[in-house]
């Protein structure tokens, strides 16, 4: 991949020792100097509040790994802060590179710190849902239609004060994109939370969304804390017929603005993308907003090929993202079984971030990241010479995998599965034998 589309550097601030870059760089298989040069350029963000340094330095972008993102977060109807840690831990221990804090009810900022606390990897969050949840308690007549603009950016600076490494801004929700979305009838309309929410309280007050008016103020709050921006796509699609319409790419065109701006005021930016998209089209979206947004690093949610699946959207949502990631794309938003249904629980968070591990790394091996191969071709040999320690150690879910090795009871030193038993390919390969077909007591064959 070429540089940013304008082949500048860019001042960025960082929080990254040069032990820790250097560290990184071993991890992710790469040089230093690719690291801090597409940094320089805007092409990778290694997202780290100064006051987070519990968490890892962690890399998404070019000619590095693909990443996994796990949401988390309470609502008013379920949960607590327990429980959300604990799905925080689940979510780390199945691999998830970064987590989200998306919670609207409950002690907002004791959650968001006993995450913070307990996280050793990037945390990112929605302000807008906070700036929400306290209009309501301020007893506003209209609730959060009449918050007062200060609150939109008195919450940025507390979340960034308290720790948080990344923020969904959907600062491209402009008066213009609105004027697109209400000529452009759409099947789900707008279906982003965040999204929705500012588009109210724009239309309530028939003003400008306060985070594109006063973009500059956010720069100035993230660069002093070293926050990335993660700018939202507040107009994505919601369903497979509102894909790729001229709703979702005028918000597309307002972010690839901003993210100049966010680069020369020295801001990590990485920009957020749809949503429901067939299959037929997710290689144009992640190549249109590479084009448009100079290459900034792409964090898609799903993206689900098919709304038919509730239940099992995490299928659905894996099968996007493989597509997705192997186009180009960089963080990986999981999608869980309970999607569109439920707040998802502990398992619904392990299944969702290995589906999408899955599909990052299916991705990282068509797009030749380094060290991805090897890995295939290690367990590879191990299955080869059943060495079945080694083959379940090197699983992507170890735990999953002895458990339906150890299922039927059969020995780990057994050179076969219950499957295929006596007529095992690799065993008669070991042994120098053709396999017998005839044994499988169909003739037929």
């Amino acid at each position: 991949m070429s540089l940013s589309g304008n082949g500048k550097r860019y001042q960025i601030e960082h929080s990254i020792s040069d032990q820790e870059m250097s560290e990184l760089a071993v991890r992710e298989r790469v040089s230093v100097e690719l690291l801090q040069d597409s940094l320089e350029h805007g092409l990778l963000i290694i997202p780290r509040n100064v006051n987070h340094s519990r968490a890892r330095p962690t890399a998404i972008g070019a000619g590095v790994t693909t990443k996994v993102n796990a949401n988390l977060g309470n609502s008013k109807l379920a949960s607590d802060w327990e429980e959300e840690v604990h799905k925080l831990d689940v979510a780390v221990r199945a691999g998830a590179d970064t987590a989200m804090d998306l919670s609207t009810g409950g002690d907002l900022k004791r959650i968001r710190q006993e995450i913070l606390d307990a996280s050793p990897v990037p945390i990112g969050t929605v302000p807008i849902y906070e700036v929400a949840c306290r209009a309501e308690e301020m007893g506003l007549p209209n609730g959060f239609l009449d918050a007062p603009r200060e609150l939109f950016f008195e919450v940025v600076e507390e979340q960034a004060e308290q720790g948080v490494d990344y923020f969904t801004l959907h600062a491209g929700v402009t008066r213009k994109a609105l004027e697109v979305a209400d000529q452009n009838k759409r099947l789900a309309g707008i279906v982003s939370r965040g999204g929705a929410l500012i588009a109210h309280w724009m239309q309530h007050n028939d003003c400008e969304n306060p985070y594109f008016e006063d973009f500059e103020r956010l720069c100035v709050i993230l660069r002093k804390y070293t926050g990335t921006f993660s700018l939202g796509d507040g107009l994505r699609p919601g369903c497979i017929a509102d894909a790729s319409d001229d709703t979702q790419f005028s918000e597309l065109f307002v972010l690839g603005d901003l993210t100049l701006k966010a680069w020369k005021h020295g801001v990590q930016v990485m920009i957020e993308g749809p949503g429901h998209i067939p299959l037929d089209q997710i290689e144009m979206n992640v190549r249109l907003q590479k084009r448009v947004c100079e290459n900034a690093p792409f964090y898609v949610l799903g993206p689900l090929v098919t709304d038919v699946a509730p239940g099992y959207d995490h299928i659905t949502g894996a099968i996007g993202g493989a597509l997705a990631a192997a186009a180009g794309a960089d963080l990986l938003c999981y999608v869980t079984p309970s999607e569109h249904l439920a707040l998802p629980n502990a398992n619904d968070v392990h299944e969702g971030v290995i589906a999408f591990r899955i599909a990052a790394h299916a991705a990282d091996l068509a797009k030749g990241v380094p060290g991805a191969r090897e890995w295939d071709d290690t367990i590879s040999q191990a299955r080869r010479d059943f060495r079945w320690d080694d083959q379940i150690r090197l699983a992507i879910d170890p735990v999953r995998a002895r458990e339906y090795r150890e299922r039927d009871n059969v020995p780990l030193d057994y050179e076969g599965c219950t499957m295929c038993g006596e007529l095992c390919s690799m065993r008669r390969r070991k042994a120098g034998k053709p396999v017998d077909l005839t044994r499988s007591g169909d003739e037929s064959l």
